[in-house]
């Protein structure tokens, strides 16, 4: 089994033609055939089953379309990965908080320091983005909650807060003149939730239990994966929500949001670089990383 051959059945498979995927991968139609032949012969079994009129491929193609798409991007990856290392760019997974108000406030100034290097950024939440650090798609991470595998370093740089956010209007303006907010509030009012594998969900439930709560006991209007939707759908008052305070600030200084503080020390939450403890030799990303440390514990040790 040769990777040419299993490119080749990729791409019959994704682009549902032979002819399509000869074209993609500049290879002649027989050639692509014998591909797959040779494949099929390996591993006796039919993969690819052809008609006068289209293709289907078999259950045991279609596991060995998972495999091979997996060997593929392994390899790409890795190619990338030590090309990365000539041209100094960094392949960051970041998390939403972090990706949405954090790089934007620290990469400018660390690019006019740090011209030569590059950073290639991917946003996903938390559980993917130490997928992507296990599998080899990045070499840094900035999530929102704490890693559990052995295998990554997860380093606190940010201290963050979660908070209640409402819609602007009298009754919740006159519940903010009253002081702290009445947590009774959570059960009353329609709620919007991130989804699973976010750190501010993970943030989110740790305070809830903390107060007694649980999800179950909440009215759920909605389960949104992006940050600046639940703050439009708050300011609308579809809803209410817990999210990131760093993340609440603009919508509150432009009087489009209420924020209620939480009690802590439940609210309260750490955003992390993560990376794999074997895998810090290159100077240009511990640098970034003592940067980046060094920026945030000078404005929030």
């Amino acid at each position: 089994m040769e990777l040419k051959q299993l490119q080749s059945f990729v791409a019959v498979v994704e682009y549902k033609s032979f002819t399509k995927a000869a074209q993609q991968l500049y290879l002649s139609q027989p050639t692509i055939s014998a591909h797959i032949r040779m494949l099929e012969e390996e591993l006796r079994s039919t993969l690819i089953t052809r008609t006068t009129k289209s293709i289907e491929v078999t259950p045991r193609g279609l596991e060995l379309y998972e495999c091979a798409s997996t060997i593929l991007n392994l390899k790409d990856n890795l190619i990338q990965r030590w090309s990365s290392e000539e041209n100094k760019i960094i392949h960051l997974g970041a998390s939403t908080i972090p990706s949405a108000y954090i790089l934007p406030e620290i990469l400018p100034e660390y690019g006019k320091l740090h011209s030569e290097v590059y950073f290639v950024i991917h946003q996903s939440d938390s559980q993917k983005i130490t997928e992507g650090l296990l599998n080899g798609s990045f070499d840094l991470g900035m999530i929102g909650m704490d890693c559990e595998n052995e295998s990554l370093a997860c380093v606190p740089f940010y201290r963050d807060h979660m908070v209640l956010i409402t819609p602007v209007n009298e009754h919740f303006l006159a519940r903010k003149e009253q002081g702290p907010v009445d947590l009774q509030i959570l059960l009353q009012e329609p709620m919007i939730l991130r989804e699973q594998g976010s750190g501010s969900k993970k943030s989110a439930d740790y305070f809830l239990d903390s107060i007694g709560l649980q999800e179950s006991d909440l009215k759920v209007a909605a389960r949104i994966n992006d940050q600046e939707s639940i703050k439009n759908l708050v300011a609308g008052g579809f809803g209410i929500s817990i999210i990131s305070e760093r993340a609440a600030q603009n919508f509150v200084k432009e009087k489009r949001l209420l924020m209620f503080e939480l009690p802590e020390p439940a609210a309260a939450r750490n955003l992390y670089l993560v990376y794999k403890k074997n895998d810090t030799g290159k100077k240009y990303i511990l640098d970034f990383i003592h940067y980046l440390t060094k920026y945030y514990f000078s404005i929030c040790p």
